[in-house]
């Protein structure tokens, strides 16, 4: 396969199966150009629970979780993005990407960042021992176990890889990234 020519590189957003703030990073999608967003199956069962519709920008192009090779990955390796934000993450996609496995879309994109330098911003569910989040029907209290706890810790060490714990730091990270795009074109 030979280099793809692309003009410009795009952000890239992988979801996952959670709930937690899924609504809020669906709105911050809306603000990217040049956005391909990668839906996992359990992140596609999530927009239909929680009675969702992707309003993406213009040109977004989408992949879903439908090969078993999670092919869209192939990408990564020219140059075809500058930034992956994998959010929301779930305890479950977090464990999977700490301990090396890419059985899915949304850990397969984010094996592929790692092995291609491409900076990454994760926003992880599980962060502090007890959280509010929503759920389908309304606001619900959840208790991360430790487990799910030391590993967004371990995440935190990763190269090229931000693991955001709030709406706001992921606001602005996401932010600063595109400050950075915007940088480079003037």
């Amino acid at each position: 396969m030979g280099k793809i020519d692309i003009e410009t590189p795009r952000f890239g957003w992988a979801i996952t199966g959670s709930g937690h703030f899924f609504k809020e990073s669906l709105e911050l999608m809306q603000k990217l150009p040049n956005l391909d967003v990668f839906v996992s199956k359990a992140a596609a069962e999530v927009l239909k629970m929680y009675r969702q519709e992707m309003k993406l920008p213009e040109g977004t192009r989408i992949f879903k979780d439908t090969t078993a090779s999670a092919a869209p990955v192939g990408n990564f390796y020219y140059g075809v993005y500058h930034t992956l934000i994998l959010a929301p993450a779930t305890s479950n996609t977090v464990a999977k990407c700490v301990y090396g496995i890419s059985d899915n879309l949304a850990t397969n994109v984010f094996a592929q960042a790692g092995k291609c330098r491409v900076p990454t911003i994760v926003f992880a569910c599980d962060t502090a021992p007890e959280l509010d989040t929503e759920a389908p029907k309304g606001m619900v209290k959840v208790y991360p176990r430790a487990i799910d706890l030391e590993n967004t810790e371990k995440m935190k060490a990763f190269s090229d890889t931000l693991v955001v714990e709030s709406l706001g730091d992921l606001t602005a990270a996401v932010e600063e990234r595109l400050a950075w795009v915007k940088s480079l074109s003037s």
